[in-house]
């Protein structure tokens, strides 16, 4: 074997060491890429002037011991049947700035007649337990469905699941285990994982096998397909983090009764703001349709 010939061998050698530790750290770790979690909660409901009651929920880990979820119970003033789980995305948690946009949205959703429930995910806040993966934020979710049903006894069909962003995928996999809930709004939501990471790092992860590399899939727009239930898809045309033709995508995919909200000058993070009269305005709609007379939302209703 000459000198290039062994030269060749140990640098091809290099290579797929390279690649092969690469793509295994990216596997094992990519929930490090995926969630964001802040550690300091900078406001509260009362800081957008709303009543609620600090809650916290229990659930056990893998190793047996008790952790600890962070929420917000936001009531209405007096008893009614209509309530919202909030899910909220990947960056921050419930209030990581004290303009929150969350609470803005929980603010807009509680004038419109709603108590709203909302939660940060363990590892996010002050909620304990470690780094988030897909499965454990799907636990969190199906938890604090469980203290509206079975603590506030309402029953699944008075409960909307709201989810903003990545929430929106974990909202879709929590109604297809609770197929009597009244309904999904999807705001700023992605079709899978997978996609965003084509979108997001095409030129870098297309060298990687991707049905193989992602194990934090999110699918939201297979499990889309799978829902009988009314579906608003409300997205910014000008977010430039989640592309709107997701929205549009997830929006196709999705069965009879569904909605559509685009909002031409919004982003990924101010949609409730850019146009509040239009966002309020669809979503009431979208509630009223449902509460009066599901027939009514037999059709498809593009804004």
């Amino acid at each position: 074997m000459t000198i290039f010939e062994t030269f060749l061998k140990l640098l091809l050698i290099s290579l797929a060491t390279i690649y092969t530790s690469a793509f295994v750290l990216l596997r094992l770790l990519q929930n490090r890429l995926i969630f964001e979690p802040a550690p300091l909660v900078l406001a509260t409901p009362a800081t957008v002037n709303l009543p609620y009651q600090e809650v916290w929920l229990s659930i056990p880990n893998s190793h047996k011991q008790t952790e600890k979820i962070s929420g917000w119970w936001i009531p209405q003033t007096k008893r009614n049947s209509r309530v919202i789980l909030f899910l909220q995305g990947a960056k921050g948690n419930m209030a990581y700035r004290k303009n929150s946009y969350n609470l803005e949205r929980v603010a807009k959703l509680y004038q419109l007649g709603f108590s709203v429930f909302m939660i940060d995910y363990r590892g996010y806040g002050n909620s304990q337990g470690r780094f988030p993966t897909e499965a454990s934020v799907y636990e969190d979710a199906l938890i604090a469905w469980n203290y509206l049903t079975q603590e506030k006894n309402f029953t699944p069909e008075e409960i909307f699941v709201y989810g903003y962003s990545l929430g929106g995928a974990v909202a879709a996999n929590l109604c297809l285990q609770q197929p009597r809930a009244a309904g999904l709004i999807a705001e700023g939501c992605f079709t899978s994982m997978k996609d965003m990471a084509k979108y997001r790092h095409r030129r870098r992860i297309q060298i990687f096998p991707l049905n193989l590399l992602v194990t934090q899939k999110f699918d939201f727009i297979n499990k889309v397909k799978l829902l009988e239930m009314p579906v608003l898809f409300i997205h910014g045309m000008k977010d430039e983090i989640v592309p709107a033709a997701m929205s549009q995508r997830l929006f196709a995919a999705a069965a009879a009764p569904k909605k559509l909200l685009l909002i031409p000058n919004a982003a990924h993070d101010n949609l409730a703001q850019v146009d509040s009269d239009r966002y309020i305005a669809t979503i009431k709609e979208f509630f009223d349709w449902i509460v009066k007379d599901s027939s009514s939302v037999s059709q498809e209703f593009i804004h």
